[in-house]
């Protein structure tokens, strides 16, 4: 990625499916020194917006792709350099550039999701990285496993990596039983068993993380650690509303409002991801999985099931994050825990706070993972 000194930032490919994004906005000016993991560039994919950041130390010395341009994955974005390498030297390297040497990634070597069968249902999964031990991504209510585009690669850096369709989202069969708990649970284990996963950890955002907890207590031997990102069963509150909203709305101009709440900055609703709901929520067996799950969880505008006093019997290392403006769950509900939990609240962030601000989750994540190998 470098040529005497001169450095790459390429478009990252977040997600199976992304092939390109367009940028938004440059977050940081040319001329400016940067260093890994700072705030580049906002990017907008079919799928969310989410925001670039450095691989590199040095100091951005071109803009390379502008606001409004489409940039296909590993292509050129800008170029960092020493203030010593001149002007002449980075046109020439801008040139001289093409996507096929920047890295980018074909089809051939891009990780697309399989199938399994579990128990009857087909699942699922999107397996990255390799070796280490293995990390599982559990996502909430009415989402499925491109709720991770933007920590997955992220997280995959130095082990395997792998999310799934629960049942009753995304490609996964609709077939959610009572839609408790319990059983989400159970096919949740069922599915380690198929995969051969004898010990993992788990990371679970919003219902997911409620499972998470269900399989610590059901199989407290299969956890290695768990990370609860505004998880569900830690209190009662929860905005059903919101629940029930996106169970019952049918058009574009009834859900987006509801797809706002998950978020501090509504902006990052796209159309595309208001598309990808509906799409999905017109699938046939959906609806009544919905409904089903939204039933088993939620009773007289209250959370069914609180989990809360057993945190204690987890043995499992525990880290909960949450966003401190989460309009459906309340951060409230990551204070006065059990002493071992390891707590961060990220105040600018909403119910997706693993998208709002994936760098400081990943970062936070990874280092509690690498604690608790």
């Amino acid at each position: 990625m470098a040529d005497d000194g001169i450095q790459k930032l390429i478009m990252p490919k977040w997600g199976f499916s992304m092939t390109h994004g367009r940028v938004v906005a440059w977050l940081a000016a040319e001329g400016t020194g940067i260093s890994q993991g700072d705030e580049v560039l906002e990017v907008e994919t079919d799928k969310a917006i989410g925001v670039v950041e450095s691989t590199v130390n040095g100091t951005l010395r071109r803009h390379v792709a502008e606001p409004g341009q489409e940039i296909p994955v590993g292509g050129l974005l800008a170029v960092v350099a020493d203030t010593s390498v001149s002007d002449k030297d980075i046109d020439r390297f801008v040139t001289d550039s093409v996507v096929e040497d920047s890295g980018a990634e074909s089809d051939a070597d891009a990780a697309a999701p399989q199938f399994v069968e579990v128990g009857g249902r087909t699942l699922r999964y999107l397996k990255q990285g390799d070796g280490g031990r293995p990390v599982v991504l559990v996502h909430g209510f009415s989402g499925n496993l491109n709720n991770w585009l933007f920590n997955h690669s992220a997280l995959a850096a130095d082990r395997a990596v792998y999310a799934l369709d629960l049942p009753g989202h995304g490609l996964s069969s609709k077939d959610v039983g009572d839609g408790s708990l319990d059983t989400f649970a159970a096919v949740l284990r069922d599915w380690l068993d198929t995969m051969e996963l004898s010990q993992v950890h788990l990371v679970g955002h919003s219902l997911g993380g409620a499972i998470v907890l269900a399989l610590a207590l059901q199989s407290p031997d299969r956890p290695l650690s768990c990370t609860l990102i505004a998880s569900a069963a830690l209190g009662s509150e929860i905005d059903a509303e919101f629940v029930d909203g996106i169970v019952q709305a049918d058009r574009r101009r009834q859900l987006k409002p509801y797809l706002e709440r998950l978020f501090a900055d509504a902006g990052l609703v796209t159309r595309q991801l208001v598309d990808d709901v509906l799409k999905f929520k017109r699938v046939d067996g959906v609806h009544a999985a919905l409904q089903t799950v939204a039933d088993s969880l939620i009773a007289d505008g209250k959370q069914a099931r609180v989990l809360r006093e057993r945190l204690p019997d987890i043995s499992a290392p525990m880290l909960v994050l949450w966003g401190g403006q989460d309009h459906i769950l309340p951060a409230s509900h990551a204070s006065g825990l059990d002493h071992r939990c390891t707590i961060e609240v990220l105040d600018d962030c909403g119910h997706m706070v693993q998208m709002e601000n994936p760098a400081e989750v990943n970062r936070l994540i990874a280092n509690f993972l690498r604690n608790h190998d």
